[in-house]
C-alpha cells in the first residue's frame, strides 16, 4: 500500500498532466478518500496525502506525520521531498539507508521503519527517475559491509552483472561464458540472488545449486577460487556479501515494479583484483545504460560494458534483427576502455576510448538462429549449457562463443584485439573440455574453500 499511494502522490504532485490522475481515479478518491482516512494507519494516511490537502477534507494526519523513532523520523523527512517529485543529495540516500537496513519484518525491530514508509521511499525514487548521485548513494552505500572486499591475485577480473531477478524464457549463458573465459585467464566474479521478483526467473544461484555448488560462499573464498588456476571464476550471493540489501527482497516482492537498486546492485565489486577490472551489464529500457557506464567509471574499473540482451539480460543473441524493432535494439553495446590500465582516474590524465555498436553475429560467420527457450526451467537451462561446454555444436554453443569473444574483444583483453581470433579462443577453450573441466572443479572445489 505504501508504494500504491506513494505512486499516486507523486503522479499527482509532479508528472506532467497527461499522466496524473484519470477522472476514473479522481471519482474513486473523491468516494473513498473520506472513508480511507479514517480506518488507513497514519504511515499510509501520509504517503497518500502529505499535505493534509486531499479532496479539501483538511487532514491534519499528513502534515504533522513525524513517525516513530529515529529511523523512521529521517525517513520520513527524506519522503516529503520524494513524495514532491523532489529529489536527495548523495549523503542524504545513503543516511537514509544505513539508518533503516538490514529491514526487519515488524515486531523484530524495535526501531526500524515501517514496511509501507520504505517501500514508499523505494519506489518514489524510482518514479521521479534518480539522479547520478542519488544512484551513485544506492550503489555505494553498503561497499564495506563487512570491511574492504578482497583483494584477488589475478591479472584481470570482469565483474558480471546480470539482472537479478533472471530469465523467464529464454537460456541464460553467463555462468557457461565464465567458464570458457577463465581457461585463458580472464577471471570472472558472477554474483545475484537465488530468486529476485518482479521476474523470478532463473539465476546463476539457482543452476549452480541444481549442479551441487556451494552457494553460501563470502567474498574471501570467492577470492581463492579466482586466484585458482584450476577454476578462475566463482559465484557469490548478495545474501552473503550484502545481507542489508538482501533483507528487502520481501518489501520489492511487495512493490512489485523495480527499485533503484535493480540498477545499481548489477554495478558491484565484491572482491578486487591486482590487475585490471572490467564490469558488464545488461539493461532493458533506454537511458538507464548512461546510468550504469557511469557508476562503472565510479568504480573506477579499467573497462565497462553494457549489452541490451533479451529479456535485458547482458547476453547477446544469434537471431537475426527483427524488422519490428523500436527503440535499442537487442545486442546493441556501448562502453568504455582505458589506454592507461596504470590508473583510471580521469581527472589524473587517463584517456577513456568509448564505443557503442550493434553486434551482428552473422557479420562473424554465425548462422542466424532463434535463442533457445527454457521457459524458467532451471533444469532445461544447465542441460543446454553442458551439452554445448561437451562441444556440441548449435544455438547454445554459438552464444556461449559469441559472448565470451565478443566481450573479450570489446572489453580490450589481452589477445582480443582481432575478434575472429577471440572466437576461435573461446571455441578453443570449449572443444579442449578445458571449460567443462573448470566448471566441475568449480561445482567440488566450492565445498573446499575455507
Amino acid at each position: 500500500m505504501g508504494a500504491f499511494f506513494a505512486a499516486m502522490t507523486i503522479r499527482a504532485n509532479a508528472f506532467p498532466e497527461a499522466t496524473q490522475w484519470s477522472e476514473g481515479e479522481m471519482r474513486a478518491m473523491k468516494t473513498f478518500w473520506p472513508l480511507l482516512v479514517r480506518v488507513l494507519p497514519p504511515d499510509i494516511v501520509f504517503i497518500a496525502d502529505p499535505e493534509g490537502l486531499m479532496m479539501g477534507l483538511g487532514s491534519s494526519i499528513g502534515p504533522q506525520f513525524v513517525g516513530n523513532g529515529t529511523s523512521e523520523m529521517r525517513l520520513v523527512g527524506a519522503l516529503r521531498e520524494v513524495l514532491a517529485g523532489g529529489h536527495l543529495g548523495f549523503e542524504e540516500v545513503q543516511g537514509v539507508l544505513k539508518e533503516v537496513l538490514p529491514f526487519q519484518e515488524e515486531g523484530e525491530k524495535p526501531h526500524g521503519a515501517s514496511e509501507a514508509l520504505l517501500a514508499a521511499f523505494l519506489i518514489g525514487q524510482r518514479m521521479n527517475r534518480e539522479t547520478d548521485r542519488e544512484l551513485k548513494a544506492y550503489c555505494l552505500a553498503f561497499d564495506e559491509e563487512f570491511g574492504p572486499p578482497p583483494i584477488a591475485d589475478v591479472k584481470s577480473l570482469t565483474h558480471y552483472g546480470e539482472p537479478y531477478d533472471g530469465n523467464t524464457r529464454f537460456f541464460r549463458s553467463t555462468l557457461f561464458v565464465a567458464a570458457v573465459r577463465s581457461c585463458y585467464g580472464e577471471s570472472c566474479l558472477l554474483h545475484g540472488v537465488d530468486w529476485m521478483p518482479p521476474k523470478g526467473g532463473i539465476t546463476e544461484e539457482q543452476m549452480l545449486k541444481f549442479m551441487g555448488a556451494n552457494i553460501s560462499l563470502s567474498p574471501f573464498n570467492a577470492k581463492k577460487l579466482l586466484e585458482d588456476e584450476e577454476v578462475g571464476f566463482a559465484y557469490v550471493s548478495q545474501r552473503e556479501a550484502r545481507p542489508s540489501l538482501y533483507s528487502l527482497i520481501g518489501i520489492r516482492e511487495h512493490i512489485k515494479k523495480r527499485p533503484p537498486l535493480a540498477t545499481t546492485e548489477k554495478v558491484q565489486q565484491y572482491v578486487k583484483a591486482s590487475g585490471k577490472e572490467a564490469i558488464v551489464t545488461g539493461f532493458y529500457h533506454g537511458g538507464y545504460e548512461e546510468s550504469l557506464l557511469m557508476l562503472m567509471k565510479r568504480r573506477g574499473v579499467h573497462s565497462g560494458l553494457v549489452v541490451k540482451g533479451e529479456e535485458g539480460a547482458l547476453s547477446m543473441t544469434t537471431r537475426l534483427r527483427s524488422s519490428m524493432t523500436k527503440g535499442i535494439p537487442v545486442n546493441y553495446c556501448s562502453g568504455f576502455r582505458s589506454l592507461d590500465i596504470s590508473s583510471t582516474s580521469e581527472p589524473g590524465g587517463v584517456t577513456r576510448q568509448g564505443f557503442s555498436l550493434e553486434v551482428n553475429a552473422k557479420d562473424y560467420g554465425f548462422q542466424p538462429t532463434d535463442t533457445p527457450r527454457t521457459d524458467r526451467s532451471v533444469s532445461r537451462n544447465i542441460e543446454l549449457g553442458l551439452a554445448a561446454l561437451s562441444g556440441e555444436k548449435g544455438p547454445a554453443y554459438d552464444r556461449i562463443v559469441l559472448n565470451a569473444g565478443m566481450v573479450d574483444h570489446l572489453l580490450g583483453a589481452e589477445g582480443a584485439e582481432d575478434i575472429s581470433t577471440a572466437l576461435d579462443r573461446a571455441r578453443d577453450a570449449i572443444d579442449s573440455g578445458n571449460a567443462l573441466k573448470r566448471l566441475l572443479n568449480y561445482i567440488k572445489l566450492s565445498h573446499k574453500v575455507s
